[in-house]
């Protein structure tokens, strides 16, 4: 059945392209690049072109395929190329820096940050890497590499060779000026860069849990890695916030890091960034407190890290429920209006969404009781802080009626379990006897964050349902609980414990604060076979949305790329990869033809087969 349009419907769609295309249709319509791992500065992953669409992605193959012959156990590529130009930037499984023709795949150059160079320190996050950034000043170009073990590379952008001028020999050693004891410390970017003119902002990875290390974001010179400041995301004495941190555990607390990366507002001069947990992320006995900036949304002045404005959204983390994802720059119609907005997708399954200049919510948020701490030394928050709108994309709460019924064995298996147990809402508090965790670690949304269609105000956000036990075991020390482990709360035959669906593609419309649509993602092919419908699987990798119809999204543990009809949720096309797309896919076009490239690097966190492919989508010539 056709679905009827309102006249309000096609006013949101009109006036949405306008201000969208005002503002970013050169970074689009001119030379269809995809300059940034978001595709913009402001990370919408949205793109004009529209040669692939609804009617004949179909026909979509594969153009050509690109492997990096790096990987190994349980590796991955998390990396959403960058395209520039006609050349796609890349990372490989070993954080290689790569350029190729973006039409052929041709190798250009491959750059290797650890030929020659001798690495004592520990890489952040087993070394993963999720992208680069370009900048240029209309005369140079340059490639940044956030490398995992610490430090900041510049790359001339024809080359590959480092740039001389900048930090020693093209190199800073980000563990260098530094007021704590960095060395041993797994301190380092995982995620891209972000540029703002002359200035390159970065977010770091380091310890959740044992020796602390602080998460300050800090920017840096383009042309000469001079540092040029840092904000203290846990405040020191006489700072903004301090006040929320009991006595002196700001000395001894660590991370409340932007390890997702940052957004830039151009215009206005802004960054935005989303915080993570203090460490330890578990027990906050050692931090009483609101524990101000982490897990926060972040306006700092990007010229300065002066900061505008913040909104917290977990008060005292005791889930690891770090803002998983760079906040989406938005423009949505509220109240007849329309707004310039920033909207953040949590593992807690909420979308947040504020005014970008001044931080009030766009929707109520309502602070809500939550349950109290049985362990000794702990005060949880007696609140948390919800939006009434748009409602959460993740289930909230898990009790025995949400049990599997998979089948009847795993049904009563997971039963037993149960009882001994700890379970209830969302924000139930870790225990000793083990409390299942919903949203688990992995979301709700994920690192992978959200896509935006500025034409009509959806937001695409993928999600895990997949809890985990928590269980905290007594120690002697400083950190006086710890935990037993991330453990996964699954059946004996390996699947989540609970009911599906698993996994979701998520369609959320911020203009009225409702979840438009929700398709289950992914599939366990021998599931299938028994004749259990589709369940979804947990998922890492995100989604991009054109102007074509189209989301374009991998992330499922059963290998396929995938293209949904953005209005509907419908399935469209899907493609088996060598291995699992856990990455975000970028678009764009050479000489008039659109193309589609994800990476397919399977291992991780979901452990399955790893691979080392980028494997690139076009039009078949036939019709």
């Amino acid at each position: 059945m056709r679905e009827t349009r309102s006249f309000e419907w096609w006013f949101q769609v009109l006036v949405g392209t306008f201000f969208f295309s005002a503002s970013q249709a050169s970074g689009f319509a001119t030379d269809c690049d995809w300059p940034a791992v978001g595709g913009d500065k402001g990370s919408t992953r949205y793109s004009l072109l529209e040669q692939i669409n609804r009617t004949n992605v179909g026909r979509l193959e594969v153009a050509w395929t690109y492997h990096t012959h790096d990987a190994g156990t349980g590796t991955t590529i998390e990396c959403t190329p960058v395209v520039v130009g006609g050349r796609m930037f890349l990372t490989t499984v070993m954080c290689r820096v790569v350029a190729l023709d973006a039409d052929t795949g041709s190798e250009r150059w491959m750059f290797d940050p650890y030929k020659d160079v001798r690495i004592t320190q520990p890489r952040a996050s087993g070394g993963v890497n999720r992208g680069l950034a370009f900048w240029t000043d209309g005369k140079e170009e340059r490639v940044f590499l956030g490398a995992s073990d610490g430090r900041l590379i510049s790359l001339d952008a024809k080359s590959g060779r480092p740039d001389p001028a900048f930090g020693k020999n093209g190199t800073i050693d980000l563990r260098e000026g530094m007021d704590a004891d960095l060395n041993g410390v797994n301190y380092g970017p995982t995620s891209a860069p972000a540029v703002y003119k002359d200035i390159v902002i970065l977010g770091f990875s380091c310890p959740e849990g044992g020796r602390p290390a602080p998460g300050d974001p800090r920017a840096f010179d383009a042309r000469t890695g001079k540092e040029l400041w840092r904000f203290h995301t846990i405040p020191r004495p006489n700072e903004f916030g301090h006040e929320t941190w009991d006595g002196d555990s700001w000395q001894h607390a660590g991370a409340a890091n932007n390890w997702s990366g940052s957004t830039i507002d151009e215009k206005n001069g802004l960054v935005f960034i989303g915080t993570g947990s203090a460490s330890p992320d578990f027990y906050g006995g050692g931090r009483k407190g609101d524990n101000l900036f982490a897990n926060c949304v972040l306006c700092l002045d990007a010229a300065t890290g002066e900061r505008k404005w913040h909104f917290q959204t977990l008060r005292h983390d005791l889930w690891d429920h770090d803002l998983p994802a760079v906040p989406n720059l938005v423009k949505v119609l509220h109240d007849g209006r329309q707004v310039e907005a920033v909207a953040q997708v949590t593992k807690t399954g909420y979308v947040y969404l504020f005014d970008r200049r001044n931080g009030q919510p766009l929707f109520p948020i309502e602070n809500k009781p939550v349950p109290t701490s049985d362990v000794p030394g702990e005060q949880a928050s007696t609140t948390q802080p919800l939006p009434t709108k748009p409602p959460p994309f993740s289930r909230q709460a898990v009790s025995r009626e949400d049990v599997t019924d998979i089948s009847v064995e795993t049904h009563e298996e997971v039963l037993q379990r149960f009882a001994n147990a700890r379970f209830g809402p969302a924000f139930t508090p870790p225990s000793t006897e083990g409390t299942i965790v919903v949203p688990g670690f992995h979301g709700g949304a994920t690192w992978s964050g959200a896509g935006f269609d500025p034409t009509t105000g959806i937001l695409y956000v993928n999600s895990n349902e997949q809890p985990n036990v928590l269980t905290l075991a007594r120690r002697q020390g400083a950190e006086a609980y710890v935990p037993t482990g991330y453990i996964r709360f699954l059946d004996r035959d390996g699947y989540p414990a609970i009911k599906p669906p698993w996994g979701l593609l998520n369609a959320i419309d911020l203009n009225k604060g409702e979840i438009l649509w929700q398709v289950r993602l992914g599939e366990y092919p021998e599931l299938t076979a028994r004749g259990i419908p589709q369940t979804g699987t947990e998922n890492f990798g995100g989604t991009i949305v054109t102007a074509g119809g189209l989301v374009f999204i991998g992330g499922t543990k059963d290998e396929m790329f995938h293209a949904f009809d953005k209005t509907t949720g419908r399935l469209l096309w899907q493609h088996k990869l060598d291995a699992g797309g856990y990455a975000t896919p970028c678009t764009y076009s050479v000489k008039g033809r659109q193309y589609v490239v994800v990476a397919a690097g399977g291992g991780g966190k979901l452990g399955t087969k790893s691979g080392d492919g980028y494997f690139c989508f076009a039009l078949s010539a036939t019709r």
